[in-house]
């Protein structure tokens, strides 16, 4: 392969097999122009990014941040696909590494930065949020630096939205929702969840792809009968009037209107985490 364009004495942009790649090394570039052989021997890292933008936006990135970020992010995706076995949006690419950045900077000026979602995240995105305190792990091992919990919460989003293929606000939303929805059924059974259950993992899961399709206003193409919800308000009637209040101020609150298959689902999945709740 050869260069193409220097990017940063550790980045270059080459060819490989039709396609534009990115290649990070250290000092990969040192002492090369267009056209010369690149050294193998230096590759830590290839880069092929399908979409275009996202492209571009990783090239302005590479050229700007010193090669440890760049190093940093990658382990820690590489270290999130492993554990959540899950394909990640490649724009994580670019936003994981600009926040790491950005966090080491304020750490360095003594500008923190509370997470006003830490505890929605922690409860609500349990395996992204031990991936984010395993993060600061691999960060503080990398740079020698602390970073507060605060920083393991924003990581987890950062993850969320890659799974989801989305943007932050998209995801700050919905993790908003989610937990308008957990609080009314908390306080209607006067409950305390068992977050570690798997009926409550379930649950989560079920409000998670709700919420999405709430935020971004796409309604649920319903297929249910009204036999079928009739069943499940004759047989779960107090986990239906609690869906029902969750209707009711989902309407008010976003002008959303659940049908009938949401209102089926919703029904059993909380009859499931109380009755789980119940038998602890």
């Amino acid at each position: 392969m050869k260069v193409e364009r220097v990017l940063n004495n550790n980045a270059v942009i080459s060819t490989k097999e039709k396609q534009e790649v990115i290649i990070i090394g250290r000092g990969i570039a040192f002492n090369k122009r267009v056209g010369d052989d690149i050294n193998e021997q230096l590759i830590d890292k290839i880069f092929t990014l399908e979409n275009e933008d996202t492209m571009k936006k990783f090239k302005t990135l590479i050229a700007d941040l010193p090669i440890e970020y760049m190093d940093i992010s990658e382990k820690i995706i590489a270290y999130a696909k492993i554990k959540l076995g899950k394909k990640l949006n490649e724009r994580i690419y670019i936003h994981l590494t600009d926040h790491i950045h950005f966090a080491i900077e304020r750490y360095k000026n003594n500008l923190p930065i509370k997470n006003g979602l830490l505890w929605e995240t922690k409860q609500l995105y349990k395996e992204e949020y031990e991936i984010g305190l395993e993060a600061l792990n691999m960060i503080c091992d990398q740079f020698g630096i602390i970073l507060p919990e605060d920083e393991a919460g924003f990581l987890a989003l950062h993850i969320v939205n890659a799974e989801l293929n989305e943007e932050m606000p998209v995801v700050k939303n919905m993790t908003k929702v989610m937990q308008e929805i957990l609080t009314i059924v908390r306080y209607h059974f006067k409950l305390e969840f068992n977050e570690h259950s798997l009926t409550f993992y379930r649950f989560v899961t079920h409000l998670k792809f709700f919420a999405q399709r709430l935020v971004k206003g796409n309604h649920y193409n319903s297929t249910a009968d009204d036999d079928l919800y009739h069943v499940i308000k004759v047989k779960y009637p107090v986990a239906h009037k609690c869906s029902q209040k969750i209707k009711k101020f989902i309407e008010g609150s976003y002008t959303y209107e659940l049908t009938d298959e949401e209102m089926i689902y919703l029904t059993i999945h909380i009859e499931r985490v109380v009755k789980n709740n119940n038998n602890r």
